[in-house]
């Protein structure tokens, strides 16, 4: 291996020539203490940047076994090292100087939620860090003393400071470690308790902003009403008190801006575990959850929407339905259905995002439109077969609807954000108000969900096939676009970019007639377990960063490809 003074060496070789000598310093070096691999150099000072990675030895880190001995506390240990390193290594950009992009150094940017990234490796304690670098460049010639500068003194300083045990808060790495297993602690004891959710009380749900997913300053926290308050006995935080969401269907209601979609929105969340001083680093929701919405135009392929569409006008099979252009009841329906072919347990539904005709008809409707000429099957009447039959919980808010009071196994009203459990309240006015006549008691019925999706051919023959990504809202494959931006549980860009590599995986490798969707996202999820998310590219080469999506997410993907074949 090359060492670090022979990397120097080259550098004052190509001082003043053309950019492309940049090329020749691609690959290893020994720098004692780690090494620095330049794994890809741009084509030019204005192009996208250098991507280099950083590797330091098991002895060098120093990181304690017992800090990535399971899955999880590896994947928090791993995000951990990444908001360290990216603090350290933006503070040091743009200090080397040139055209173009020049001096710049960046990580991976990471939110509220801690996520498996393709930023940060830890492997039998060894650490490896991947970043970018803009090489500087005057105009487009060669400004090696600014490289230099980059290489050998801005970079071994950031990784000094974030990547060495003894170096970094030793404190706040443990309070990471320490919550990671609270939070593991609460998700693998739902279940047995009967519950599909847990809100600590004292959470902090209001974030600051429409943009911003940082907690509000001042907000309400949250309390338990006592009929619902469970304890939980955690590892590190001891017994810790709040709302447990028991199984079956839970009904959230109140008035406009009283905190009803704030709780919806963190129980959404709840499917990832959250950051030390977050607000919701207690808010646990089974990891299968799904927050179903109509999305109006998207594109639907050989479902099977039957249970809540049926005998269409035009005689269309609802069967194995597919159009490329959905309306509100037909999207919200086909969503439920790709849902529980992924494997949810959990469904999150606001009535503001809901298709009315999917979700309920009032009397006064059913008496002047009779059930014969109205196709469609409203939620109200499957959701208790749902839970029955099925075992899919229901979370659902509603402002201006009382007909779920009928089928509800608990109503909690938001009030000044504060909830209070209504269920009797709720249940004796509706036994006032007269008998429900909406049905609701039959079994959910019998529906195919086995689908075997075939390779698109165009696909395959292209060698060169283009994948791109627009932050959460659109991926690009090939020159089909993918429509992401109503998977409201894709929180980063980064998962949008695994999800592009996913696609193209699933529609070169596994596609083939036979293997049913699950089949192929249970292959997909085993890849990733086995040889992380390097593994979608070839001989490991890392060419963007990505962060692995939920199996809920990988399916949803794969259902809005267009060209999706059968």
């Amino acid at each position: 291996m090359k060492t670090a003074n022979d990397l120097r060496q080259k550098l004052r070789e190509i001082d003043h020539r053309g950019y492309p000598a940049y090329k020749d310093l691609r690959g290893e070096y020994d720098f004692r203490e780690y090494i620095l691999s330049i794994d890809h150099v741009q084509g030019d000072p204005f192009a996208a940047p250098s991507r280099v990675s950083v590797r330091v030895g098991r002895e060098q880190a120093g990181i304690p076994a017992d800090y990535y001995d399971t899955s999880y506390k590896r994947v928090t240990l791993q995000d951990h090292l990444t908001r360290l390193f990216g603090a350290q290594i933006r503070g040091g950009a743009f200090q080397a100087k040139g055209s173009g992009k020049s001096g710049l150094l960046c990580a991976s940017e990471c939110g509220q939620e801690v996520l498996e990234r393709t930023a940060c490796a830890v492997a039998q304690g060894v650490v490896t860090v991947r970043f970018e670098a803009g090489f500087p460049a005057n105009g487009r010639t060669i400004n090696a003393g600014e490289l230099e500068k980059m290489l050998f003194r801005i970079l071994p300083e950031c990784v000094q400071k974030s990547l060495f045990y003894k170096n970094i808060d030793k404190r706040g790495l443990k309070a990471a470690i320490e919550l990671c297993e609270d939070q593991q602690f609460i998700r693998d004891n739902l279940d047995n308790m009967g519950l599909c959710a847990f809100i600590a009380n004292g959470s902090v749900l209001p974030r600051l902003s429409g943009v911003s997913e940082k907690p509000m300053k001042g907000a309400v926290a949250f309390t338990s009403p006592a009929s619902m308050e469970v304890t939980m006995e955690l590892p590190h935080r001891g017994a810790v008190r709040g709302m447990g969401i028991p199984k079956g269907i839970t009904l959230f209601v109140g008035g406009g801006y009283h905190g009803k979609s704030t709780v919806l929105q963190a129980l959404q969340d709840g499917v990832y575990n959250h950051i030390v001083g977050d607000g919701r680093e207690l808010v646990i929701t089974d990891s299968t959850a799904f927050k179903l919405r109509a999305e109006d135009g998207r594109s639907i392929t050989n479902v099977n929407i039957s249970p809540f569409i049926g005998h269409l006008p035009n005689g269309k099979d609802t069967k194995h339905f597919s159009t490329e252009d959905a309306s509100g009841s037909t999207s919200q329906a086909a969503n439920l259905i790709e849902s529980i072919e992924s494997g949810s347990r959990l469904l999150l539904i606001d009535e503001d995002t809901s298709a009315t005709n999917f979700m309920v008809r009032d009397e006064l409707m059913q008496r002047v439109i009779s059930a014969g000429e109205e196709p469609i099957t409203p939620f109200i009447q499957r959701v208790r077969g749902l839970y029955e039959d099925l075992g899919v919980s229901s979370v659902i808010v509603a402002g201006s609807s009382g007909s779920y009071f009928y089928v509800a196994d608990k109503v909690v009203q938001m009030k000044d954000y504060v909830p209070v459990d209504i269920t009797e309240k709720a249940k004796s006015a509706a036994a006032q108000f007269g008998d429900w006549e909406a049905g609701g008691k039959e079994r959910f019925p019998v529906f195919d969900e086995k689908r075997a999706p075939k390779q698109n051919p165009a696909l395959v023959k292209d060698d060169r096939l283009k994948l791109k990504s627009m932050g959460t809202s659109e991926i690009l494959l090939g020159r089909d676009m993918v429509e992401l931006r109503y998977l409201e549980q894709l929180k980063d860009s980064e998962q949008a970019a695994a999800l592009a590599q996913l696609l193209k995986e699933a529609q070169c490798r596994l596609m083939d007639g036979r293997r049913s969707m699950r089949q192929i996202v249970d292959l997909l999820e085993q890849q990733l377990d086995k040889g992380g998310l390097e593994s979608l590219f070839e001989h490991k080469d890392v060419r963007t960063s990505l962060a692995r999506p939920r199996r809920q997410e990988i399916m949803a993907c794969i259902n809005r490809y267009r060209k999706l074949f059968f």
